[in-house]
């Protein structure tokens, strides 16, 4: 008997976006959703259009995962950072294609893109347990006291993520800020969401705490004003905001003496970023030690 061959048509299963708050996956409390389309204008998908009310979850949730993350030893988050890296390198294919469709580049500079988006992981992995002696150290003093500086996280950190480099300039606001032990609430590229929202799936599957990145999709404009004016938000990021979005931001984000990195114009996402994001989310602690009396027989303890 021959064989018959069937010419079934499968239907698409096309992915449904949600954001990342929390280690979980909601949906918008809003229930609102946007079209997010390609360079030539393609449909690509449906992005959840994050409301007010998932701005202050994301908050919630990044508060209550701060003491942890920041109770955590450094070479204990440069291990988890690595591991983003490890899971990013797994999936390196999807990020390729959907860095590509977000960015209208063609594969192998998507590639590239996504390539230096993973080592820029691996870069700040290197660095938690060793910005502390770049920043710190024994000061000298006149008396019988040791006084020492050591660097600690500013704590709750909102960033406007860059609107053109959906992925490397992504992860090079985010990277820095939890390096260091802050968490952070991101407002994800208005534009280009889609690889923002696939990270968070990496993100839960890398062995960082639920809570330590928050990834909300939607207009910057809009969530912004209540995130700058947020009195648990310990700092906020104003990369990815206009010259208008940046003022308004940066007036709302005095109410609680907020830190405010102001935007800075990045030419190529691919330099080397060196510590300046790294050091702005940082506060320094000096401790002052008596050292006892210092007398003719030397120094006592």
């Amino acid at each position: 008997m021959g064989t018959v061959e069937s010419s079934v048509t499968r239907l698409n299963v096309f992915k449904t976006y949600k954001l990342y708050v929390g280690g979980k996956f909601p949906r918008s409390e809003s229930g609102r959703v946007y079209e997010v389309t390609d360079s030539k204008g393609k449909w690509l998908a449906n992005a959840p259009l994050s409301s007010r009310k998932d701005a202050r979850d994301a908050v919630v949730a990044a508060r209550k995962a701060f003491g942890g993350w920041a109770g955590a030893t450094a070479y204990n988050r440069g291990q988890i950072l690595y591991r983003i890296a490890e899971m990013l390198e797994g999936r390196r294919e999807q990020f390729v294609r959907e860095v590509g469709e977000a960015e209208g580049l063609s594969k192998s500079k998507a590639a590239a893109v996504v390539d230096a988006a993973i080592d820029r992981w691996v870069w700040y992995a290197g660095w938690t347990d060793k910005i502390g002696q770049i920043v710190g150290g024994a000061n000298p003093v006149a008396g019988p006291f040791f006084n020492l500086s050591t660097p600690e996280p500013t704590g709750v950190v909102t960033v406007i993520a860059p609107q053109d480099s959906s992925f490397l300039g992504l992860v090079s606001v985010i990277a820095p800020v939890i390096a260091t032990g802050n968490t952070v609430v991101v407002i994800a590229s208005e534009k280009a969401p889609l690889p923002a929202l696939s990270l968070g799936e990496v993100l839960a599957t890398s062995d960082l705490p639920g809570g330590v990145v928050n990834i909300l999709s939607g207009k910057a404009g809009e969530m912004g004003p209540h995130l700058a004016s947020h009195q648990d938000v310990n700092a906020i990021d104003l990369a990815g905001a206009d010259a208008a979005l940046a003022k308004e931001l940066e007036i709302a984000a005095a109410d609680n003496l907020k830190r405010v990195l102001r935007p800075q114009p990045v030419d190529d996402w691919n330099a080397d970023p060196g510590t300046t994001r790294m050091t702005a989310f940082l506060e320094t602690k000096t401790v002052w030690h008596p050292t006892g009396s210092l007398g003719a027989g030397g120094s006592s303890y």
